[in-house]
């Protein structure tokens, strides 16, 4: 596990009309500030990554289909420096991903159905100074492999 990642496990409610899931709260212990929530629609087998952020952090849920999410600490100073994780989110493993300052991270869609993915993030998007560093999905400066499944 890296170093300041959270993985919340989240509550469905669910019966013969359907699902409630709550996915956050003010009073959740990782949450720090609310700036924008924004949504990803994603096709099967589609790679969004890799990224990092030296401000924002990035707090996902996945409400329709299924990703895998995966992040490699670039953080110096960090324990788990050079570490890497992977996360399964959505519709079959409802979780709330905690992505720190720092962490390269991306995810791909899995299974046959496209994800939807949804990210509250702490700092609104700045497009004349964007903080948003990215890094090819296949750099051999990660050692991750998406079409691989950590165990």
């Amino acid at each position: 596990m890296i170093h300041d990642v959270v993985v919340q496990p989240l509550t469905v409610n669910a019966d013969e009309r359907g699902y409630l899931m709550e996915i956050l709260r003010e009073s959740d212990p990782f949450f720090t500030r609310f700036a924008q929530v924004y949504v990803s629609k994603n096709y099967p087998g589609v790679i969004r990554g890799w990224h990092y952020h030296m401000k924002q952090t990035d707090l996902w849920a996945v409400v329709e289909g299924n990703v895998k999410a995966a992040m490699y600490d670039m953080r110096k100073d960090s324990p788990t420096f050079g570490t890497v994780q992977e996360v399964i989110l959505g519709v079959d493993h409802p979780v709330v991903l905690v992505i720190p300052v720092g962490i390269a991270h991306g995810y791909k869609t899995i299974g046959v159905q496209p994800s939807l993915l949804l990210n509250f993030a702490d700092r609104l998007y700045d497009p004349a100074s964007p903080d948003e560093y990215r890094i090819p999905y296949d750099s051999p400066d990660i050692p991750y492999n998406w079409d691989i499944r950590i165990t």
